[in-house]
């Protein structure tokens, strides 16, 4: 298996577009940086709010949205500890890091996910149809090795792609940070249950990027379904990123309707558990992973069923 996975690694990156892919991430993640420097300093040009007044807007505001009775307990949670938070740093005088910095950069991190979302999908469409519509399957399959084994060093290849482009997302956003924020005042706060505590912003970070590839991996799983099952790159890609710009749109048209409960997009964004934006209020994690893992199942289920049964024969 892992010499299955070193040629399919190997194969990769001898092909110009992956190493474009990384330069183009790295490229909008420091354009993205560079148009932030820019807008906030003409926005911010002659205007002189303190953290305080922030701050204390802020709290106001999430003491106003804990009024509402109908928020589930994760959004009670969540604005709770929120409100703790704030009112330390007044009481305490703990400034936050700014808007423009780079710690505050590599806690958004996760928001440029989507773009590692958007790659993956192109690897994951291309990496099995690309094979068919070259040709290059028949001598592929004339090895002594078995059809799933193949099929599974695709697989895996494709998301170790994406974990790397994730990585490089991360130490991107963090260098493009520095470069053009500078590492900037304040202390990362959090609740430990308990009470208010000190904490490390590269773990929140961390943490919060390991949510958001959920999205990543879910996609790029489907994606890679589709290019198995039809063979075509150009069709798995276009209605992969179809999907991925619309299915988050649906789950509100869908709102009023249980199906909604079991639909995939209601789930990618395993984050709305830890910033109180529920897209669904009666949902929990351990409904949302069962729902994502049983659409795992099922995507690479049909890709295995087809890959295994298919005639490669011209």
């Amino acid at each position: 298996m892992l010499k299955l996975m070193q040629n399919e690694w190997m194969k990769l990156w001898s092909k110009k577009a992956s190493w474009m892919m990384v330069f183009l991430l790295v490229l909008i993640l420091f354009a993205s940086a560079a148009i932030t420097k820019y807008v906030n300093s003409t926005a911010n040009e002659g205007i002189e709010e303190s953290w305080q007044d922030v701050t204390a807007a802020q709290l106001e505001a999430n003491q106003a949205i804990l009024m509402n009775p109908n928020l589930s307990d994760t959004q009670k949670d969540y604005y709770t500890e929120q409100v703790a938070i704030a009112e330390y740093r007044l009481a305490n005088d703990v400034q936050p890091f700014e808007f423009t910095s780079m710690q505050q950069s590599v806690l958004n991190t996760h928001e440029m996910l989507s773009l590692v979302t958007l790659f993956t999908v192109i690897i994951a469409a291309g990496i099995t149809a690309s094979e068919f519509s070259q040709g290059t399957i028949k001598m592929l399959l004339t090895r002594p090795v078995k059809r799933w084994k193949v099929l599974t060093s695709k697989y895996l290849t494709t998301m170790v792609f994406a974990v790397l482009l994730s990585i490089i997302t991360l130490l991107a956003t963090a260098l493009a940070g520095l470069i053009f924020f500078g590492i900037g005042e304040g202390t990362y706060l959090e609740w430990n249950g308990s009470r208010v505590v000190e904490g490390s912003y590269w773990l929140e970070a961390v943490k919060f990027s390991i949510l958001s590839f959920a999205s990543v991996w879910i996609i790029g799983t489907f994606a890679f379904m589709l290019g198995t099952v039809f063979r075509s790159s150009s069709l798995a890609i276009g209605l992969s990123i179809f999907l991925m710009f619309t299915g988050i749109q649906a789950v509100f048209l869908l709102s009023n309707y249980e199906i909604v409960k079991y639909y995939l997009f209601t789930h990618t964004d395993l984050t709305q558990f830890y910033t109180g934006f529920m897209l669904i209020p009666d949902i929990t994690m351990a409904m949302s992973l069962t729902v994502l893992f049983v659409y795992f199942l099922l995507f690479l289920g049909i890709s295995y069923w087809t890959f295994s049964k298919r005639d490669v024969t011209a």
